[in-house]
């Protein structure tokens, strides 16, 4: 039986690592054979390309190198990582997937939806989220949490107009599938964490989608 491919989402320092911290724990102490990735990343090959990507240094990337980059990380992540995990039924968590591709490169780059998804398309192997957690809250909040934490990265330097166009991007893309839950990054982390177990629980009940 194929397992469950679980996706967080949302612009940067919204709290997905700490909630999929939580909803990894709450799952394994349930008994399920759970495994956690993230992007760009999760392979020995997508890492090296995810410090390429995230790197301060190249500031001069283009914005089609960087989506064909994201691309390629994922097309290696899905390949060794995500679909045989789910083909052998284990629960998939993923901090990031396509979504964040449309979003960062497709809405704030400006490339384009449409062609971030035709890149994607030869990318995922026919993969997609049965259900996407979307943690927002407004950018300049976002920032003041990365900044706590340390050094920022490529992405996280980009000026606040950037991180704007993010928000903006995953609020437009938040009602076209019905597989995201959009979720409020203000709330508490208990609050926060209470809405995805649920939903979770419930689909594993066998609730729909």
């Amino acid at each position: 039986m194929r397992g469950l491919f679980i996706t967080f989402e949302g612009p940067d320092g919204s709290g997905k690592s700490t909630q999929i911290n939580l909803l990894r724990k709450h799952l394994e102490s349930r008994g399920y054979d759970v495994l956690f990735t993230r992007e760009p990343g999760g392979t020995p090959i997508s890492e090296k390309i995810r410090k390429i990507i995230l790197d301060p240094e190249n500031k001069g990337m283009n914005s089609v190198c960087e989506a064909l980059l994201y691309a390629a990380s994922r097309a290696q992540l899905v390949h060794e990582v995500i679909k045989p995990a789910l083909e052998s039924g284990k629960i998939v968590i993923a901090d990031r997937f396509v979504d964040s591709s449309i979003v960062y490169q497709g809405y704030a780059r400006g490339l384009g939806e449409d062609m971030i998804e035709s890149i994607n398309r030869y990318a995922v192997l026919g993969e997609e989220p049965d259900v996407t957690f979307l943690i927002t809250l407004p950018p300049e909040e976002g920032i003041k949490r990365k900044n706590r934490g340390g050094k920022l990265d490529r992405l996280e330097q980009e000026n606040i107009l950037f991180h704007k166009k993010v928000l903006e991007g995953y609020n437009n893309i938040k009602g076209k599938y019905s597989r995201i839950v959009p979720i409020d990054g203000t709330l508490g982390i208990d609050e926060i964490h209470h809405i995805i177990k649920d939903k979770i629980d419930f689909i594993l009940k066998g609730g729909l989608l």
